[in-house]
């Protein structure tokens, strides 16, 4: 299935899973609310697309387990976003088009919200209808790479990276962590509901390079586009003081590297199937691209 067939099919399905799954589960209105808020607020949905991805790639008929244990990864990234907003961090005022949690609903319930989305996550990962491995693989791989040695290391040595110049290596280290770190997740899960876990070092590679490109285009994206474009206000890793990779490698080097990680990302596609040219994973990571 074409990444773009794949994104109309299953964003929907995505978007009423995570509503029913909040709404029946949560009984404190408040919370229930702010959570909504942000869950519910227009986004990609790349995270839960990419396990779909990878499922649609095996030629798996994708049933409604598998969505709710795509729609779990969505969760635990919007609880990311949430923090990532507060004063604390990066103290932005929007988010995906519209006011940021702690801007509507106060930083205290900003940061609960957050954390009910990430605990909860596990707990509907729990109640799937899988085999106990495969739950207990799917726990164990979220709680890594979203945990002390995953995103959240990846968030720590984003903040203290505040203010100081930096190195592609150390910059690429950080977004492998803070970003990367739920890529490789997503195709993970996908390699582990398709019981194809053998694919496993392959697409984490590949995982790795959509990785960086997705980081590397988000840099270029806050030098260059508009409010609009972005759903959130640009120049804002200036404005914190952040090393970027237009930055470091200026503009243009920022645009080769992105085509250099496409690239990279394709040939570890290439290992797998050849033939197959429209499959929804290698659209996806040429969808990153960007005209100079």
């Amino acid at each position: 299935m074409d990444f773009n067939t794949l994104q109309k099919k299953y964003i929907p399905l995505i978007d009423n899973k995570l509503k029913q799954l909040i709404e029946q589960f949560v009984t404190q209105q408040t919370l229930k609310d702010s959570m909504l808020y942000s869950l519910m607020a227009p986004g990609k949905r790349l995270r839960p697309l990419l396990v779909l991805s990878t499922l649609d790639f095996f030629g798996i008929d994708i049933n409604e387990t598998m969505i709710t244990a795509a729609s779990c990864l969505e969760m635990v990234h919007t609880y990311s976003l949430i923090h990532d907003d507060l004063p604390a961090m990066d103290d932005d005022k929007y988010r995906r088009g519209q006011l940021t949690n702690h801007q509507v609903y106060g930083d205290g319930i900003a940061i609960l919200a957050g954390d009910a989305l990430l605990t909860d996550a596990f707990y509907f990962l729990s109640e799937l209808d899988l085999t106990a491995q495969q739950k207990v693989s799917l726990i164990g791989l979220l709680a890594k790479a979203s945990g002390s040695t995953g995103m959240i290391a990846g968030q720590v040595a984003d903040l203290e990276g505040e203010g100081k110049t930096l190195s592609t290596e150390q910059i690429q280290a950080i977004d492998e962590q803070k970003t990367g770190a739920l890529f490789e997740y997503a195709v993970q899960a996908g390699c582990i509901l398709a019981n194809q876990v053998e694919k496993m070092p392959i697409l984490i590679n590949y995982a790795h390079h959509l990785g960086i490109a997705f980081q590397i285009r988000d840099d270029i994206l806050d030098c260059i586009a508009t409010k609009q474009q972005i759903g959130k206000e640009p120049g804002r890793d200036s404005a914190l003081q952040k090393s970027t990779y237009p930055q470091t490698l200026g503009l243009a080097n920022a645009y080769e590297a992105l085509t250099e990680e496409i690239t990279s990302g394709l040939s570890d596609l290439s290992y797998l199937d050849e033939k197959d040219l429209n499959n929804a994973l290698r659209q996806l990571l040429l969808q990153l691209n960007l005209e100079k």
